[in-house]
């Protein structure tokens, strides 16, 4: 019988998610008065002085230029921070970097991910009938099929590249993912290296085009060009300059990036669809100086104050270039536009509806104008912009611009041209106002901010002080928009279970005629228990139905199931159609016999290594059977390691009779810092058991003894308990079951 493991490997398979399904019968049809297609090409740490159109003399974007001479190109466009990951959450969601989901790079710890609670930008055209891809970079873990973050559950119909953040650094990868599948990639060869990625990306981008011509799309394109390292296949183009290696592939880079804009735009106009269709042009945040490279040679930033981590203007301030043949005006425009502006802004461009608890404002007005056409009223202004840093990496230059200060906590507003950046006394956000540095710029007169003005302006830093206070939430509240389901993780053979569907309205337009519809597997039987349809949507408001589904009796252990469902409704006169996909288990046999929990399967781990991790995540090593941990010089058998907030549950089939282990903050772990600080909680069918309050590395390991009799679902909990987890490596160790 397989394993949890190779349960995991077959899912996307058993889920169909390999292939793209119908397009909806309520999208628009494919004429001239459709809503465009849109591509938005996302760079990886583009400085804003790296392109010919925005001042770079010594690197070649003659494509991107082109573009930018043909469109509009915004002056004052920023990313939503100065590192990737809570720059993407953000570009995505339309929330500031005080709300987003994802706020931080990871650190020596899980990823950060976008989860049901979110809503992208894809999801949101999705449900008018576009055809969705991302390609290339989504940044957000875990590094696996079938779980919330994954980009085919926030949206995107097709994915294929990178799923994790650190995966990304690598460009001749082993494997990169297509949809819920690993694929594997030829490797070295007489030395030399296997497939580029971007090559692949490119193609992927290109077929993806040719596949859905026809019919209105979004393509999210995203290399991880030109990031470091500056590995690329050719640097010929630069081979005659004077310049280490990392500057002539860093160079080389930023140039095969413009190639594969220019490869793209030409698929456009050879499909016969340039003019219906929209293309952005930007970068996540500022350039970077990883890997030997010299952003100064290439003047990356421009004119602007720092590089990638710092708050300052060339840490958040990129490129941004729109076009679109007949409907985007040529010039450029000096809006300040954060790029949250996106998920607004493509969905009054789709039809859509968005939500309307988000920081985005539609920008729309500014790129839907032609010659027959009055011109479009100016597209509302922010009252203040926002970012946070809190970030782990250090650079040289990034810390000189930060006068030493690149690893304490930091965050920046701009309110008109005024530009306030502070500093914490470390990574206590909580510290009062006064032990905060703040500096003080007027943009307009000193767009390289080299002039604090902060004494100046007494009353001023105390409006913006507060201005940054209130634009931080520890936990951003979202109201329900579109569809989600609740099932309960297992599902046992031939007994029934309750299914929740529900679809929200979170947008400033009333909904009508909203119907739910359950999708269950061949031979499962589901009942509606409630009413699945409602008349009217209003703003705020939720149809939310239920189902009874039982399995079948025969069905086998350890296997995985799809349930799907659908929501429909109308707007504006246009149909919305929304989708969901979750999966149920069936259990793995129960323990038949006393032994450790790390030789029994799984049913779910969430930031688990050793015997239940799922892939090499752990330094490279393999998942493997549970290792010897040791606390305070005493080694215990079979560990569990895990992370917190981590999760590790265990189908114990009311077949135990009791658990015990030692459970704290191991050796190794204390011995990479000390400063961990957890709690660990076991629940038997949802009642808590076990609670061994805060552990430390200095207090110890806690032991455990639980009366486990009757338990079917067995969880192990680990907790973050000091509002820190990136150093929070915790072990269960010598984790014994008794039947």
């Amino acid at each position: 019988m397989p394993n949890r493991r190779q349960f995991l490997t077959g899912s996307a398979a058993a889920l169909g998610m390999a292939t793209l399904p119908a397009r909806p019968a309520s999208a628009d049809p494919g004429t001239s008065h459709r809503a465009p297609n849109i591509v938005v090409i996302l760079a990886d740490d583009l400085g804003y002085g790296e392109l010919g159109a925005y001042g770079q003399r010594l690197i070649a974007t003659p494509r991107l230029d082109r573009l930018s001479a043909q469109g509009l190109r915004f002056d004052q466009a920023y990313a939503a921070a100065a590192v990737c990951a809570p720059s993407r959450c953000s570009l995505l969601t339309g929330l500031h970097g005080g709300h987003a989901a994802v706020r931080q790079n990871p650190f020596d710890g899980p990823q950060g991910s976008i989860g049901d609670d979110d809503t992208t930008f894809a999801e949101v055209l999705r449900a008018r009938g576009y055809r969705t891809a991302c390609i290339g970079k989504w940044g957000f873990g875990p590094d696996e099929a079938d779980q919330p973050s994954h980009p085919n559950n926030r949206g995107f119909e097709e994915f294929f590249g990178y799923i994790g953040h650190g995966h990304a650094h690598e460009y001749f990868p082993a494997y990169l993912w297509h949809n819920g599948e690993k694929t594997p990639l030829p490797q070295n060869e007489d030395g030399k290296k296997g497939a580029y990625a971007i090559d692949l990306i490119e193609r992927h981008a290109l077929d993806f085009i040719d596949d859905h011509s026809d019919e209105p799309f979004l393509l999210f394109l995203t290399p991880n060009i030109p990031h470091a390292p500056s590995d690329i296949t050719d640097t010929s183009q630069y081979d005659d300059r004077p310049w280490p290696a990392a500057d002539k592939g860093h160079a080389a880079q930023v140039s095969r990036l413009d190639t594969l804009v220019g490869n793209v735009v030409d698929r456009l106009t050879e499909r016969g669809i340039d003019r219906h269709t929209l293309v952005l042009a930007t970068s996540d945040n500022g350039p970077h100086e990883e890997g030997g490279l010299n952003p100064d040679l290439f003047d990356a930033n421009g004119p602007l104050r720092g590089y990638k981590r710092n708050l300052y203007e060339g840490g958040v301030r990129v490129p941004l270039i729109a076009w679109q043949p007949g409907t985007v005006p040529h010039g450029t425009t000096d809006r300040p536009t954060p790029l949250i502006d996106l998920l607004p802004t493509l969905a009054e461009l789709g039809g859509a509806p968005a939500p309307r608890d988000i920081d985005g404002l539609s920008a729309a007005a500014l790129l839907n104008r032609t010659p027959t056409k009055p011109p479009a009223a100016k597209p509302p202004l922010h009252s203040h912009l926002y970012w946070s840093r809190n970030d782990p990496g250090s650079t040289k230059r990034a810390n000189a611009v930060d006068k030493g200060r690149i690893l304490k906590l930091a965050e920046a507003v701009r309110k008109g041209d005024l530009k306030a950046v502070r500093f914490a006394p470390a990574r206590d956000r909580t510290a009062p106002d006064s032990q905060w540095q703040l500096e003080l710029y007027d943009l307009a007169a000193d767009p390289g901010e080299t002039n604090d003005i902060a004494a100046a302006h007494p009353a001023t830093v105390t409006e913006l002080t507060a201005l940054l206070r209130s634009s931080w939430t520890e936990s951003h509240h979202r109201e329900a928009f579109g569809i989600s389901i609740h099932s309960p993780e297992l599902s046992l053979p031939g007994q029934q279970f309750t299914v929740t569907v529900t679809f929200g309205n979170s947008s400033a337009h009333t909904w009508t005629d909203a119907r739910l519809r359950l999708d269950v597997p061949d031979g499962w039987r589901a009942r509606p228990a409630s009413p699945r349809t409602a008349d009217r949507l209003k703003p705020g408001s939720t149809l939310t139905a239920t189902w009874d589904v039982t399995a079948p009796t025969d069905v086998a252990p350890g296997s995985r199931f799809p349930l799907r469902a659908e929501a429909t409704a109308t707007y504006d006169g246009k149909r919305l159609h929304h989708t969901s996909t979750r999966t149920t288990s069936t259990p793995p046999p129960p323990p038949t016999a006393d032994g450790y929990l790390s030789d029994l399967d799984w049913v779910s781990a969430t930031n688990g290594w050793g015997p239940v991790e799922r892939d090499t995540s752990n330094g490279k090593k393999p998942a493997a059977d549970g290792t010897p941990i040791s606390f305070g010089g005493t080694v215990y058998a079979k560990g569990l390691g895990v992370h917190a907030p981590s999760e590790i549950v265990y189908y114990l089939g009311g077949n135990a009779t009791r658990l015990t282990a030692v459970v704290g903050i191991d050796d190794f772990s204390a011995h990479q810092n000390s400063t961990g600080g957890t709690r660990a909680r076991i629940f038997g069918d949802g009642v808590q058991l076990f609670d061994s309050g805060p552990l430390t590395a200095a207090g110890g390991p806690k032991g455990v003894d639980t009366d486990v009799s009757g338990v079917r679902l067995l969880r192990l909990v680990v907790e973050d308990a000091n509002n820190n987890t990136s150093y929070d490596h915790t072990s269960w160790a010598a984790a014994y079951i008794k039947v």
